[in-house]
């Protein structure tokens, strides 16, 4: 898994066991490979890369997440039935047809000498769907129990029950927003919420980050790194306020937003919500969220591997349902004009 928030590379190796209807999993072994500075400012500035150095990058980032999973197959002593990966996404516009994660699978799957599965969005999106979030028919089958699941990662995303159906939508940039801030004063990220816990509300700032047009619009509904280029970093910019009140106000907008976004759909209360992904660590989001949430709704932190690979163990599970034929991504989600088995599978050369 590569995800926006450019973190690094999850590798996560997962049984799968199916019990009547019900699927059973567990993480067996996992790892984080950090991107070293170069790798990340490309993957960062790659949506303005021409054409021939974005496929040239394609080539070389699969091939070094391939190289990093057979290391981790070697040093573990595995063996693996595929590898199923997410790719990193340079461009989703779905409105036009488009979405595209590099990574490529040929030079994955040649790297490390397993199949490998790749490219789960394509499908939804030539369907007519969003080709997010993808997680939900995870959270669905894996995570039942909670009645939300909520993914804060570099863009933060819900999914739920609705009419008994599974829904999902992108709420808003999460890491991606509060990683953009940190890198202004020199840091990767802002350490349990630190720096936005000493700063202060701006409430100006506020309330036209509130008041951005996506917010309006109803889901199916997902984001690209470009929206939040043209949209959210103007604003951001031109405010005079010092990083710490950007922070603290960026923060609050996010907590805002989930709120908004679960609380119209708790049907049962009090609600339980499950919090994964690098923002479930950030102390004073989760604590903001908490206020907002009051008794409405009970926030569960799972253990730290759990919240750690959450998204790499679905996208195993994802990789699973599309060896096994079926579905893997949900019309109901992403207003898709069917359901589908995404992704495409390539065996090593």
């Amino acid at each position: 898994m590569s995800g926006t928030s450019l973190d690094g590379l999850d590798m996560a190796y997962c049984l799968f066991t199916k019990q009547g209807e019900k699927w059973l999993f567990s993480l067996e072994k996992s790892h984080s490979i950090v991107y070293p500075d170069s790798l990340r400012e490309r993957l960062k500035k790659s949506v303005d890369l021409s054409s021939v150095e974005l496929l040239l990058l394609n080539n070389e980032f699969g091939k070094w997440s391939g190289e990093h999973v057979r290391q981790f197959i070697s040093h573990h002593g595995i063996k693996v039935d595929f590898v199923a990966s997410h790719g990193h996404t340079v461009f989703h516009q779905p409105e036009k047809g488009l979405t595209y994660q590099i990574g490529a699978g040929q030079e994955l799957a040649n790297s490390c000498g397993e199949r490998v599965v790749c490219d789960f969005r394509s499908l939804d999106v030539s369907l007519g769907g969003q080709g997010a979030p993808l997680v939900p028919v995870g959270d669905q089958s894996l995570f039942e129990e909670y009645d939300f699941c909520l993914n804060l990662g570099g863009i933060g995303n819900v999914s739920f029950d609705k009419e008994g159906v599974r829904v999902a939508y992108d709420i808003g940039p999460v890491n991606m927003l509060l990683n953009h801030l940190t890198t202004r004063i020199g840091k990767p990220y802002d350490k349990h919420g630190e720096i936005a816990r000493s700063g202060s509300l701006d409430e100006n700032l506020l309330n036209q980050l509130n008041h951005l047009d996506y917010y309006q619009l109803p889901f199916p509904k997902s984001l690209g790194y470009e929206w939040f280029c043209d949209e959210v970093i103007p604003l951001i910019d031109k405010n005079a306020s010092g990083i710490p009140d950007k922070l603290c106000t960026a923060t609050h907008h996010i907590a805002f937003q989930i709120f908004k976004g679960v609380t119209a759909y708790c049907e049962d209360l009090p609600a339980r919500l499950l919090a994964t992904g690098g923002g479930a660590k950030n102390d004073f989001l989760i604590e903001k969220l908490q206020q907002f949430l009051a008794d409405r709704v009970k926030i569960v932190i799972p253990e730290p591997k759990i919240v750690d690979f959450k998204e790499a163990i679905v996208f195993a599970f994802m990789g699973v349902k599309r060896v096994r034929k079926e579905i893997n991504c949900l019309k109901s989600v992403t207003g898709a004009s069917a359901d589908s088995s995404g992704g495409v599978v390539y065996y090593p050369g």
